[in-house]
């Protein structure tokens, strides 16, 4: 059962709020769990749909927070925005802290089926099924009937697949910075994979990603993903995306074979930029003004 909701902090910003909260997580097997809420300005009752932003390795609940620089295009659009953590803190599962790429911090947004990580680390579950409860039981001024996910790198990754396979078609769209876009195809993913599941890449491949999931797809899709690619001037560009750990033109190439055009999923590259919030930031208006056509349709 999950615990009661704690508010730890509240931030006005934008005319809104940025709430920070906690509470221990039946999902994550009785952890500590923590999230970020922005909530916008509100006139007359109203409601503001939800976009939930997933962070990528290494990081929390507060970096797309304070570096994202989301909070004024979504203010002027009135919509909400949920951060999660990245994984499960203080499992005590043997090895999770030997890595920065995996363990505390790089959850996958997967649910984990090789027993000494099952209990806790269910990402997928945490951010689908409990949050959207939490927040219902939170009583905020949020319309949980119209969500939509972004995220960046391992979070790009998540908000894909959770796009992508969920079921009852809870995210009306989907948008990704720098994805992990195959990830069973590169050293992180594999990793992840081979972590977390007792079929590895196998499982992996199948459950959690993009580029399969995509190639697989018969429903419409709304898709936006941004990635740094070429280098013009010498020291620049992403360095993750030229050892290999991203594939955005493998997810790309799936979708176009899939029948996808640009309308339903646009991917778009960008030279000389790298994997920081600076790229992000750059574009933040960019992929909340693409969720508010749907989010407010």
């Amino acid at each position: 059962m999950t615990g009661p909701l704690e508010k730890l902090s509240t931030s006005k910003v934008f005319e809104g709020e940025l709430i920070k909260y906690k509470f221990k997580s039946a999902v994550l097997g009785g952890l500590d769990a923590q999230f970020n809420i922005f909530v916008p300005l509100l006139k007359n009752g109203a409601k503001a749909p939800l976009l939930v932003y997933l962070a990528g390795l290494t990081c929390t609940e507060d970096n797309g927070a304070q570096k994202g620089g989301f909070f004024g295009t979504a203010a002027s659009q009135g919509i909400a925005i949920l951060f999660p953590d990245t994984s499960p803190r203080g499992a005590g599962v043997p090895g999770e802290d030997d890595a920065w790429d995996f363990g505390t911090g790089a959850g996958f947004y997967l649910n984990a089926t090789k027993p000494e990580y099952s209990k806790h680390y269910n990402m997928y579950s945490h951010v689908t099924t409990e949050l959207p409860e939490v927040l219902k039981e939170a009583n905020l001024p949020i319309d949980l009937s119209r969500q939509s996910i972004f995220g960046h790198s391992m979070g790009g990754h998540g908000a894909l697949v959770l796009y992508l396979s969920s079921q009852s078609k809870q995210y009306r769209s989907a948008s990704a910075f720098s994805p992990i876009a195959n990830p069973s195809k590169c050293p992180w993913g594999e990793k992840a994979f081979n972590g977390y599941l007792q079929g590895g890449v196998d499982e992996g491949a199948k459950a959690y990603d993009a580029t399969e999931l995509i190639s697989k797809a018969k429903d419409p899709l709304h898709i936006l993903v941004d990635y740094a690619s070429g280098i013009s001037s010498p020291g620049t560009g992403d360095n993750f995306y030229k050892q290999g750990q991203l594939l955005p033109e493998n997810f790309l190439k799936a979708a176009r074979t899939s029948g996808y055009n640009e309308v339903q999923v646009r991917v778009r590259s960008h030279e000389d930029y790298d994997h920081s919030y600076y790229f992000i930031s750059t574009f933040a208006g960019d992929h909340i003004h693409f969720h508010a056509n749907f989010l407010k349709a």
